[in-house]
């Protein structure tokens, strides 16, 4: 199985590097996890804010892997527990499924593009900075993985 993020944004601090990477390498056979890092459009006083999100929005679905399940991180999307997530993987697995979950920039992602994921999942009603979101997706992938596995990690 390939999972493959995709986040807008590039040169994230250490600690996020750190973070992401660390649980990421915590992840063992069977399952295959790349980052694509998509550049942010440049924002400034006179930026309009939609043109920014198209433009995103653009590379991002470039960057999909073809055939592949499109999962887009969203506040607005529908919640998941860390078990239903193990579920879903080893569905997933089982069906020979691979997976893009989109992490979009500071202003998240086009309706259009939200639109154009099979699923938008939701890891809470609050907002995070998307730099956060690698590490706590990272975190729950590994999180499951050890729930799928048996590993006393989730306890």
């Amino acid at each position: 199985m390939r999972i493959q993020i995709i986040a807008v944004g590039e040169r994230m601090p250490g600690w996020v590097q750190q973070g992401y990477q660390e649980y990421i390498k915590r992840i063992a056979s069977g399952i295959t996890i790349s980052l694509t890092e998509i550049s942010a459009e440049k924002r400034g006083k006179s930026s309009n804010t939609q043109t920014i999100l198209v433009k995103e929005a653009q590379r991002m679905l470039q960057a999909v892997a073809k055939n592949h399940y499109v999962i887009a991180l969203d506040k607005g999307g529908q919640s998941c527990s860390t078990e239903m997530l193990a579920d879903k993987i080893r569905g997933w697995q089982q069906d020979g499924t691979n997976i893009s979950f989109l992490i979009g920039g500071p202003e998240g992602m086009t309706a259009e593009l939200l639109q154009k994921a099979q699923t938008k999942m939701s890891f809470s009603a609050m907002t995070f900075p998307h730099p956060i979101i690698r590490v706590m997706l990272a975190e729950q992938l590994y999180r499951a993985y050890s729930i799928i596995n048996n590993h006393p990690y989730h306890k």
